[in-house]
Parts: structure tokens; C-alpha cells; sequence
């Protein structure tokens, strides 16, 4: 039986490139490795991958699983590939990354797209150590302190900052608003130029609520010890009992 004229047109394209026959075994249908621009290419886009394949050679520098139906990206899901430089999960429906999903690629990656899926929050950790240009944009972002510390480990890439949105979960008055005008000016994570203004204030406030109070309990309290000072009746000065020494000298001058 022959196999569909659809795989042997991936073939060809790969003998034409000048490429190496990928072995067909474990391979997802829809997926094929390819030589583009002189670089290894793993090509599963539109593949209806749920997961990330286990089966991409471990010499691709560029892997494409965009538009699929990925959910989450497990840890170490990438770190047998050791020259991976660039990596497409644009277009999927991504609402997790765990903080080791690109463990393994920090002395390699350099680009990786994230645009278009359901990504509300991502773990800092997961982009530590690495020196990319990522794109973040068409995203529900909770815009919260853990996208604001991964805009200060990556890049973006060029023209993807004003796709970055605040979405549902973020708070009732950045929902709607662009992330990156509000990294400076807003409570995030106590170190931009709005949250140590705004910790100041609330520090005075609370310094001078206190001062308010013992101000307040000591006043209180005079009041209520004058009032009763007043209202305690006079004490009268009390006789002294007269000697009987005293009677008899009394007596006798008499």
C-alpha cells in the first residue's frame, strides 16, 4: 500500500533542500522536519496537537507547533533539544506554563512566541536565564506583579507591546488598558514609581491614625477623671480629740 501523496511531497521537499530523510516513526501526522534558510526545522503547525510531541529530533533549531489545541507546557518539555533557538506555541490555547517548561534553553533560545492564547499569568522562573525577544500579545493578562518582573527579563519583540492588554482578571480599572504604560505608575509589585509613592502615603496614614488615637484615649480619659473629681462630695476635715492632759491644765489655770 502506498503512502498518502501528501507525505511523499513532504519527503521530496526534504530531499530537494538537501536534508536528511526524517524517520516517520513517532512523527505526528502533520508534522515533518525540513532544511529552511540552512536551519532544521520542525514544522507541527495546524497538526491538532494537544501536547507537545516527544518525538522532534533533538537537532532542531526551529520548531513551529503553532495553531494547534496545547493547553499547558510542561516542565522540561524542550530540554532535550540542545540548539533550539527559535519556538512558535502562537495560536494555541495555552492558559499554563510551568516554571521549568523552557528548561534546558537558556544558552540557546532566542525568540519565542506566546501571542494568541488564554495566558492570564505566567512564573517568572520560567524566563530566568534566558536572553530572548518574546511576543506576549493577544493574551487575557491578569497584569499583575509576575508580568511585570518577565517584561524586565525579556525583550519584546518589535511592534507586540501595545498587543499586551489587560484581560478580565486583571483589576475592574485595567481591564481593557494597555500593560506596558502602566508598569511605572501602578501598585504591581511595590517598586514602581506610583507603588513607593502610594506605600509612603499609606505609612503616614497609618503612623498618624495611631498618633490620632493615643491623642484621642488620652482625652478621653482627663474627661472623664475630672468629671469625677467633680462629682465626689467634700470631705470634711476631720476633729481632733482633745488630751486629757490638756483638760487638766485647762482646770487648773482656771
Amino acid at each position: 500500500m502506498f503512502p498518502p501523496a501528501s507525505h511523499l511531497l513532504s519527503l521530496l521537499l526534504v530531499i530537494d533542500a538537501g536534508g536528511t530523510v526524517p524517520s516517520p516513526q513517532g512523527v505526528p501526522q502533520g508534522c515533518y522536519a525540513a532544511e529552511e534558510a540552512g536551519e532544521r526545522t520542525f514544522r507541527c503547525s495546524q497538526a491538532g496537537l494537544s501536547a507537545v510531541p516527544t518525538s522532534i529530533p533533538n537537532d532542531t533549531r526551529k520548531l513551529y507547533l503553532d495553531a494547534n489545541r496545547l493547553v499547558s507546557v510542561p516542565a522540561g518539555a524542550f530540554r532535550h533539544l540542545p540548539v533550539l533557538e527559535e519556538l512558535d506555541l502562537s495560536h494555541n490555547i495555552l492558559a499554563h506554563l510551568s516554571a521549568a517548561a523552557f528548561q534546558g534553553l537558556a544558552g540557546t533560545l532566542r525568540r519565542l512566541d506566546l501571542s494568541a492564547n488564554q495566558l492570564a499569568s505566567v512564573p517568572v522562573e520560567a524566563f530566568v536565564g534566558l536572553k530572548i525577544q518574546v511576543n506576549l500579545s493577544a493574551n487575557p493578562w491578569r497584569c499583575d506583579c509576575a508580568l511585570q518582573e518577565v517584561l524586565r527579563r525579556v525583550r519584546l519583540a518589535p511592534g507586540t507591546g501595545t498587543g499586551i492588554v489587560c484581560g478580565p482578571g486583571a483589576r475592574p480599572d485595567l481591564v481593557g488598558q494597555e500593560f506596558l504604560p502602566l508598569v511605572g505608575e501602578e501598585e504591581l509589585c511595590g517598586t514602581g514609581r506610583g507603588g513607593a509613592r502610594r506605600s509612603t502615603d499609606v505609612a503616614l496614614l497609618v503612623t498618624m491614625g495611631g498618633w490620632l488615637v493615643l491623642v484621642v484615649a488620652y482625652l478621653a480619659h482627663y474627661v472623664r477623671q475630672n468629671r469625677d473629681e467633680t462629682r465626689r462630695p467634700l470631705k470634711r476635715a476631720p476633729v481632733l480629740p482633745v488630751r486629757s492632759e490638756d483638760s487638766s491644765t485647762l482646770s487648773t489655770m482656771v
